[in-house]
């Protein structure tokens, strides 16, 4: 942009001069003239008139200095190129609130923490039966199913300090947030018509389901950065006045009015006050009860008193779930107590753990409400809408007389706690129970299977997720450059140094970011799995190398030894002892495949032993058939010497889960147990085992009647 700099001056006369724009404001105090706000051309022919008239008549002196200089473009949001075909959609460039580049960071609130914490080990348990190949389904979806239920109770029993935590989240949707998710069209206008423009209040025109509406919100920020240009959602006059001149344009061209309250009250600084913030909230109070056009008011957030209220007086109120409005009778500011008190209208659910967690099925439950009520307000004439919203407030604050109240009657006024604690204790130690089954079957568990369609569908949602990463990262312009010089490289011929430098840097640029980032956790731990994939799969084909070699070289020179060794583990499996002769062969065979591998280049680390799963069928026969006289014994033992009760009380207590009495069990069980060792004759159980399964000696038994 060029402006016209323009300097006079004059003997004898006053004179003052400034440019607007392309237009030039001059006064000249000579003859009495006064010339105003013109073009540039019709200033030059009254100078000149001026001068010839003043040549003869006065000897003063008037020279004129003007220069061009070139200005700075304006900041305004206007793109160098508008589509001019463009007739749906927002106009994105008429607002400054443009999506994030990356994921706001995870923030937890302090009575969150341990949901969490349980949330991350049965995450870490699944990862490690996963790692097993074992099934622990069932045990992992009953505590999932637990864990849920633990938090549904928790956010269904929460205090009114906790609902305004949950209010005040710093990744809690904002009202531009919420109107870019249920408007079909949007356009933000700006302005008080007095030279300001207040971020902290945002107005528009929107249409949903093709009808339109006027909106009006406070506005948060996103991040630290938008929160101070937005001033934390708290107006100063000049917000409350924009909304002002945007409610009377509304009831001018008869658009429903939709208002958003987030704000932790009106900005109360010295210059809101002297610019006058308490007559600015007054006078929209005042407006408000006169337009004709439905309101509809939404409290998304915390609703702080007279900035709140200054575009709140609507003929309907509604609240999401753990929002709080404070201009409210003394602590009661949750949603379900201002119905109570018929403040609200109405309260809108949230996801389980707030609107945050899922904000756009939070937003299509505000559409649904607010959608509801226009059609219910836009049915009545003009003057049953203003005594509706008139009867509204007129309502407000009603009291009973004459109730009795107990003097020394003592009420707790705060609500309790969940107690999560405990909840959360039980869950704990069901979890290290089922981590401790699933350590014991890695143990013995072999390596896990991973079949190549898996591990394919994988590997596409890496391609997808890291494409996605290379958008957010801003790197998408140099990773197709980078495609298109490896596309014209010769695939037969290694890399050039510099298309390698490109390459490398490229990838090291992106892993900074990566790793630097909390947004892509979900990457980060796909890029993980495919990497250990990777290498379980490298183990695996080099175990199978090697086996080859193994028997590629040494599978006849081995195969007797072999024989001796497979001979006398099928003596061991049936029950038979291996006689002196059988052990010294086995020994010597091991010795010998050890000085074969050696031979072959082969570096023996050592021997391991292999534990079977079970014991040898005659074996586990034999103890089972001892297990039955033991037992059968010991139950008419039970019954002769009146220690049913006993067993049966024990039986009671245990069932009682965590709540038993662990004393009275250990009392128990020593009561039994002496009973049973003073009623029992050893050497009678004991010969009556041998005769059961055919053994000659009490060594054979394999345990004494104590351990059993």
């Amino acid at each position: 942009m060029n402006s016209l700099s323009l300097s006079t001056s004059m003997t004898g006369a006053e004179v003052c001069s400034f440019v607007s724009g392309s237009h030039i404001q001059i006064r000249k105090d000579i003859f009495g003239a006064e010339l105003h706000k013109s073009s540039l051309n019709r200033i030059i022919v009254a100078w000149s008139r001026h001068l010839r008239q003043s040549s003869y008549r006065s000897r003063f002196k008037f020279s004129v200095l003007a220069k061009t200089k070139k200005g700075q473009k304006h900041d305004y949001p206007w793109p160098d190129d508008v589509d001019p075909n463009l007739k749906s959609g927002h106009l994105s460039y008429l607002s400054y609130f443009k999506p994030l580049a990356e994921k706001p960071k995870l923030v937890t609130l302090d009575f969150e923490k341990p949901l969490l914490e349980l949330e991350k080990k049965i995450t870490d348990v699944r990862k490690m039966a996963n790692e097993t190949g074992l099934d622990f389904s069932d045990q992992i979806i009953l505590l999932e199913r637990k864990y849920q239920e633990a938090l549904k109770d928790l956010y269904t029993h929460l205090t009114p300090i906790q609902r305004l935590n949950i209010a005040r989240h710093p990744n809690r949707p904002t009202f531009l947030d919420h109107v870019l998710n249920i408007t079909e069209k949007w356009v933000e206008l700006h302005g008080d018509r007095a030279g300001y423009d207040d971020p902290a209040i945002v107005t528009g025109i929107g249409s949903i389901d093709g009808k339109t509406y006027m909106f009006i919100g406070h506005q948060k920020g996103r991040n630290t950065k938008e929160n101070i240009n937005r001033n934390f959602g708290m107006p100063t006059p000049h917000g409350y006045r924009k909304a002002l001149r945007m409610m009377r344009y509304a009831d001018h061209h008869g658009f429903p009015i939709i208002t958003f309250i987030d704000t932790p009250g009106a900005f109360a600084d010295l210059k809101s006050e002297e610019l006058g913030q308490g007559e600015a909230i007054a006078y929209n109070l005042r407006a408000m009860f006169g337009l004709k056009v439905p309101i509809v008011t939404v409290v998304i957030g915390e609703g702080g008193s007279g900035g709140a209220l200054a575009i709140g007086c609507a003929n309907k109120l509604f609240m999401l779930e753990n929002a709080v409005f404070y201009a409210a009778e003394k602590l009661k500011i949750t949603a379900t107590e201002l119905c109570k008190l018929k403040i609200a209208d109405g309260i809108i659910p949230e996801p389980l753990g707030g609107a945050h967690t899922d904000p756009t099925w939070t937003s299509q439950q505000i559409k649904v409400a607010v959608t509801r009520a226009m059609k219910e307000l836009t049915a009545m004439d003009t003057d049953t809408l203003l005594g509706h919203r008139h009867l509204k407030f007129r309502q407000l604050g009603g009291f009973q007389e004459g109730g009795y109240v107990e003097p020394e009657l003592k009420r707790n006024m705060k609500k309790k706690d969940v107690n999560i604690s405990e909840i959360a204790a039980n869950l704990e130690a069901e979890l290290e129970e089922l981590k401790k089954s699933v350590l014991k079957a890695k143990e013995t568990s072999p390596l896990p299977v991973f079949f190549d369609e898996d591990v394919q569908l994988v590997k596409q949602d890496v391609d997808k997720e890291t494409t996605n990463a290379f958008i957010a990262m801003g790197l998408q312009e140099k990773l197709q450059a980078l495609k298109m010089d490896l596309s014209k490289a010769p695939s037969d011929q290694d890399l050039g140094p510099t298309l390698k430098d490109r390459v490398d840097r490229l990838v090291q640029e992106f892993k900074i970011n990566l790793s630097s980032s909390e947004s892509f956790d979900g990457l980060k731990q796909k890029l993980k799995t495919l990497s250990e994939i990777s290498m379980l799969q490298d183990q695996k084909r080099k175990g199978e190398m090697l086996k080859k070699a193994i028997n590629d070289k040494l599978q006849n020179k081995a195969k007797e030894k072999m024989k001796i060794l497979s001979k006398a583990r099928d003596l061991v499996a049936k029950g038979e002892e291996l006689d002196d002769d059988t052990l010294k062969k086995v020994d010597q065979a091991k010795e010998d495949i050890m000085e074969m591998l050696k031979s072959a280049n082969f570096e023996v680390l050592g021997v391991n032993r292999k534990i079977t799963s079970s014991a040898p069928p005659i074996l586990l026969e034999k103890v089972r058939i001892a297990n039955e006289v033991i037992f059968s014994e010991i139950e008419k033992l039970v019954e002769r010497t009146g220690l049913r009760g006993k067993l049966d009380e024990l039986r009671l207590e245990i069932d009682k889960g965590p709540s038993k009495d662990k004393h009275k069990m250990e009392s128990l069980i020593t009561e039994i147990r002496e009973g049973v060792r003073e009623s029992l004759d050893a050497n009678e159980l004991e010969k009556m085992v041998k005769s059961s399964v055919g053994l000659q000696s009490p060594d054979a038994v394999g345990a004494t009647v104590d351990q059993k």
